[in-house]
């Protein structure tokens, strides 16, 4: 009997039940809210239904996050592993890779001045870098939270990486998904503010055609020159280039697929639910997280608001040719800020079509918090 009793002892104290805290159970509580998002209203589900199920893997069973020297048998947990990459920056820069062989450029090459919109979609990041360091936190953290602004998560979990920031990298790159993933949320009411309903109704003229040689040496010639003058943005600027030559060179057909569909999922699965593991209720439930979270979203807002700004400045001086809607496009979230101009602009003119002319300024940030990145590297001698 006394065994029986012990055995079941064990396998009741063995359970989860008692080592929940309250701050995991808030925790769980956010996992399935994010679920519910995710599925339910589909807001980005390749990237939230990963992040939030690796939220709620860590805290229903932090050791699957344990590193090998804190475990009883040496064993590092699962999703550390998958962590590792992220700190390296080897998913950051896969997820560019991908990303680069499933995006056309031409928009952007045919419209030079989209550069211009992605740049002023960056100044949020800035903002939120003096933001920061009001707020108490250090040179190089206020930097790692500022890219947030950019709306592109692996920049966020790349620069934090760099400039040594691990123990803030999960709130930064949970933060700088989910603001991805809320885009069409985050961004309209503040695209309606600042514009009037004739300048969203403003139909552009269609973009000249861009030829094939255009698009092979757009890649090379960014690359050499970013990467000459930045070159700690190499694995971020190369690695999206490459994937975008894979698709416009016209000979890897094999490798473009690979990039954009095999390798980009895998890809996503492992870096969204190890950003989602680094959210255990003791590491994300402190006020330097709320901070974070605040300050991400400011910067993502004052972002779209610049970039939207500027397209009504371009809308004056173009005397009516450009559409204001396509500046807040200048963040980096491919495709779904480009979609957010596109359905802006729908909603004033049926008939009116900014996709393509979004997607310039879209690649353009893309370009840009790369860039900013790479800035902030330089700066601190990363």
């Amino acid at each position: 009997m006394e065994y029986i009793t012990t055995t079941l002892g064990n396998l009741i104290h063995s359970t989860a039940f008692f080592s929940l805290t309250w701050g995991n159970i808030v925790m769980i509580a956010v996992a399935c809210v994010f679920l519910y998002l995710a599925i339910g209203k589909e807001f980005e589900p390749l990237l939230l239904v990963p992040i939030a199920f690796g939220m709620l893997l860590v805290n229903i069973f932090p050791d699957i996050m344990i590193a090998p020297e804190n475990a009883s048998n040496g064993v590092g947990g699962l999703l550390h592993y998958f962590y590792l990459m992220d700190e390296w920056s080897i998913l950051p820069s896969l997820i560019f890779l991908g990303v680069g062989a499933m995006t056309d450029f031409g928009p952007l090459i045919a419209n030079p001045k989209s550069f211009l919109l992605g740049a002023a979609a960056q100044f949020g990041i800035f903002v939120a870098y003096l933001g920061a360091m009001a707020m108490g936190f250090s040179d190089k953290a206020a930097a790692a939270i500022a890219i947030i602004g950019g709306a592109d998560g692996p920049t966020s979990i790349f620069l934090a990486g760099k400039l040594s920031q691990t123990s803030i990298m999960g709130p930064i790159a949970v933060a700088a998904y989910s603001y991805m993933s809320l885009v069409p949320i985050i961004q309209p009411p503040i695209m309606r503010l600042l514009t009037t309903e004739k300048e969203r109704a403003i139909k552009m003229e269609q973009l000249r055609y861009v030829s094939q040689l255009e698009k092979i040496l757009f890649p090379i010639i960014v690359t050499i020159v970013i990467c000459l003058i930045l070159p700690t943005v190499a694995p971020l600027v190369g690695m999206l280039m490459l994937g975008n030559l894979f698709r416009e060179c016209g000979v890897t057909k094999q490798l473009t697929e690979t990039a954009s569909n095999a390798l980009m999922y895998i890809t996503v699965i492992l870096l969204g639910t190890s950003v989602g593991a680094s959210t255990s209720a003791e590491a994300f439930l402190n006020w330097d997280t709320i901070k974070i979270v605040i300050l991400g979203l400011a910067a993502f807002c004052f972002g779209t608001a610049a970039g939207v700004l500027l397209g009504k400045l371009m809308c004056v001086i173009t005397h009516g040719k450009v559409n204001p809607l396509i500046g807040s496009a200048g963040v980096s979230a491919v495709p779904m800020a480009a979609r957010v101009s596109q359905r802006e602009g729908a909603k004033a003119d049926p008939t009116n079509y900014l996709l393509m002319h979004a997607m310039g300024p879209n690649v353009a940030g893309v370009i840009g918090t790369a860039v900013a990145a790479g800035t902030f590297m330089a700066i601190f001698g990363v």
